[in-house]
């Protein structure tokens, strides 16, 4: 079956099954840990934002937690992520503006905090990353694959029924019309607009200067600093540090990392768990986002 057409691909799945099962092992057997207590009211809660952000439930859930805790001086948010889905995105953004009227939100980027991470990020009370920190990337991006060609050539054909104009709009399987592609042009220049509206609240900048920025490019951490996107340079320690003292915290400061309970049959099925394979495989081209991503 493998022999003739496709010689390596059963090696190919055995390797991604193999990976990805390796993967949520791991991630179960380091962190299935118990909740930490606190023992102080010294503390800095902070939460981990990673990789593309696709669902915001958990976040929402733990910025909520941290909100209520009489313990908890302030939060802060470590970031390593390229951005990901709108709504997740605008979701925790608005989580982050309501918790911030209750305690000191701070973000800390670490390799990467571009489009939806920078998204979030500008609704917190100040952003730390380091000079080689990736950042800004300020835009939306819609990615349509389009496989008629392919298609016609194994003959292959598909058929749609479909009750309104503009139901398929984006469909891979035919050219798009000029019609559609102004459709969805309209939308993401929208969407565009509400991320530099929201960007400009959150950070205090004046829109003009914010539309400027906000043309998709990216900005090491010491730009980023210069054109006030962020507000310092440091490293992660320095970032809890600072969330501590703005707290009002003036001894040491401890550090809270709320987790969320998970069974070992959660973690293996979640998808977060599995090979960043998966993220290269089934990578978001169906929707808008807020997402930085050069191979696309």
């Amino acid at each position: 079956m493998f022999s003739r057409k496709h010689p390596y691909l059963f090696f190919i799945l055995v390797f991604i099954s193999i990976t990805s099962f390796s993967s949520a092992l791991m991630l179960f057997l380091g962190n299935n840990k118990k909740k930490e207590f606190i023992n102080s009211s010294e503390t800095v809660g902070i939460i981990e934002i990673k990789g593309i952000i696709e669902d915001s439930k958990e976040v929402l859930e733990l910025l909520k937690e941290l909100r209520e805790n009489n313990k908890i001086k302030s939060i802060l948010l470590r970031i390593e992520s390229p951005g990901g889905a709108v709504g997740p995105s605008q979701e925790i953004y608005q989580e982050v503006l309501k918790t911030k009227k209750k305690k000191k939100v701070i973000v800390s980027f670490g390799t990467i905090g571009t489009s939806g991470a920078y998204y979030i990020a500008s609704a917190a009370d100040g952003i730390m990353a380091v000079p080689g920190t990736v950042t800004g990337s300020i835009g939306v991006l819609m990615v349509y694959n389009n496989f008629q060609e392919l298609l016609s050539k194994i003959g292959l054909s598909t058929k749609v029924i479909k009750s309104v104009q503009y139901k398929d709009i984006g469909s891979p399987n035919r050219q798009m019309s000029d019609a559609e592609k102004k459709i969805l042009q309209d939308f993401v220049e929208k969407l565009h607009t509400q991320f530099i509206n929201d960007i400009a609240y959150g950070r205090n900048m004046e829109l003009l200067k914010v539309q400027e920025l906000a043309d998709g490019r990216i900005y090491t951490g010491e730009e980023a600093r210069d054109l006030k996107l962020i507000d310092k340079l440091g490293n992660y320690q320095d970032a809890i540090e600072w969330a501590g003292r703005v707290a009002g915290i003036k001894g040491k400061i401890d550090t809270y990392y709320p987790q969320k309970n998970q069974s070992f049959m959660e973690k293996i099925l979640d998808m977060k768990s599995l090979s960043n394979i998966s993220k290269v495989i089934f990578h978001p081209s169906s929707y808008a986002a807020f997402l930085y991503a050069p191979s696309l």
